[in-house]
């Protein structure tokens, strides 16, 4: 089988984490929350000035003598058809520049800014926990192709031997000891051997091109992937970092209490115009300027204020029951795979046993083949045994490496 390049897991990790859509939304949503902090800051620090001007015409038709006329403003008329001149005055004309200082909005920024800081360690922990999924879906998917090029290994390993004995046996039936049937068995026993073989080169470049796509790498190539001995981690000597989303979440809603919090609070805000506000038509001599202050307090709602605590609250409880479910099913699994862990030992043990008294009774058969002392026969079932038995020897160590780093995902 060729390969283009040699690649190992830590490549493939890599790209997974470049590459992964989580992960870089991620990064852009923090820095949309320090933009937001930035927006938030402006508005509650910064004077909003704003150009307003507004026109109103409220014209009447004036009675005088028997004729009717269009007037802007009354002119004195008594007699008219129109609005209430104590209501219009003839218009409205208005051109300023207005502007809103809040008074009161340092102390509103800092729960503003706490609320920032815990949105951007949620992220940076989601990041940390995306991290870590990667590593064990990319391991996952490694292993299932490094078990299809063992795999390939082992079937040519067994090409090669049976094309050693296809060697001797010809000469063996040339000398009359085996018959032409028994030569022409071990050769479609190797052509079964080639085609299993094929079998398990399109598994690898099946599980190579999933790899591929998990990990985001657009290459049809070929890649030879380097063996893999994942070993266990020492058991996590501190809190768990997956409970670390709990306590971020927690804070989260607190922070989102206290921000609820602050339309509670008094409000003081600054205001000044200068510019045109007439109500007759305008003339130069109306334009001014005016200042003043605008204050409220919100002293009854209905007690939404209750409620929203009481909603935090509810909130809370229910991240504490999911932390304390989850802490049990990370002690269950860990338990559980470390069970597993002590018993796949034992059989792998006890194969390894197995496929060394393989290799004697194989060197036994060896010889006595070419001394024409066994059957055909007898010598293709000792391979196919052999053959199944490494095939189960594989297994048990492909379930070895996937149990580890299931054990090493929750022992985070």
């Amino acid at each position: 089988m060729i390969y283009s390049q040699q690649r190992d897991l830590d490549y493939y990790l890599q790209q997974a984490q470049q590459n992964s859509p989580l992960i870089q939304k991620n990064k852009n949503d923090r820095k949309i929350i320090e933009l937001d902090l930035q927006q938030t800051e402006r508005i509650l620090k910064n004077p909003e000035i704003n150009l307003e001007s507004n026109i109103l015409f409220a014209p009447i038709i004036t009675h005088t003598n028997g004729s009717n006329r269009l007037d802007l403003v009354s002119n004195g008329s008594d007699s008219y058809s129109g609005y209430d001149l104590g209501i219009t005055n003839g218009g409205q004309y208005q051109a300023f520049l207005s502007l809103k200082q809040p008074l009161l909005g340092k102390s509103n920024l800092k729960v503003y800014s706490q609320k920032s800081d815990i949105s951007r360690k949620q992220l940076d922990n989601s990041t940390n926990l995306t991290v870590h999924e990667l590593e064990q879906l990319v391991s996952y998917q490694y292993i299932l192709c490094n078990k299809s090029k063992i795999q390939i290994k082992n079937g040519e390993q067994l090409i090669t031997q049976l094309d050693d004995q296809l060697s001797i046996m010809q000469q063996l039936v040339d000398n009359a000891v085996y018959k032409q049937t028994d030569l022409l068995l071990l050769q479609i026993e190797r052509q079964n051997v080639e085609l299993n073989n094929k079998s398990f080169e399109d598994d690898y470049k099946n599980n190579l091109f999933d790899l591929n796509l998990l990990c985001g790498i657009k290459d049809s190539s070929k890649a030879d992937i380097r063996e893999l001995d994942i070993q266990l981690k020492p058991e996590i000597d501190s809190t768990s970092r997956f409970l670390t989303s709990y306590k971020l979440d927690s804070l989260g809603i607190v922070a989102d209490q206290n921000i609820s919090e602050l339309k509670y609070k008094p409000q003081l805000n600054l205001f000044a115009n200068a510019g045109l506000n007439a109500e007759y038509l305008p003339t130069f001599n109306r334009l001014g300027v005016s200042a003043g202050l605008t204050f409220s307090w919100n002293i009854y709602d209905g007690n939404q204020r209750k409620l929203e605590r009481e909603k935090s609250h509810v909130s809370i409880q229910t991240l504490q029951f999911e932390k304390s479910h989850f802490i049990t099913q990370q002690s269950i699994n860990k338990d559980k795979i470390k069970g597993q862990l002590s018993s796949l030992k034992e059989r792998i043990a006890m194969i390894e046993n197995q496929l060394k008294q393989y290799d004697k009774l194989y060197a036994a058969y060896q010889n006595e083949l070419r001394q024409g002392l066994i059957s055909v026969m007898d010598f293709k079932n000792l391979l196919k045994d052999m053959t199944a038995k490494r095939q189960d020897y594989l297994l048990q160590k492909m379930e070895k490496q996937l149990l580890i780093s299931s054990y090493n995902y929750w022992n985070y």
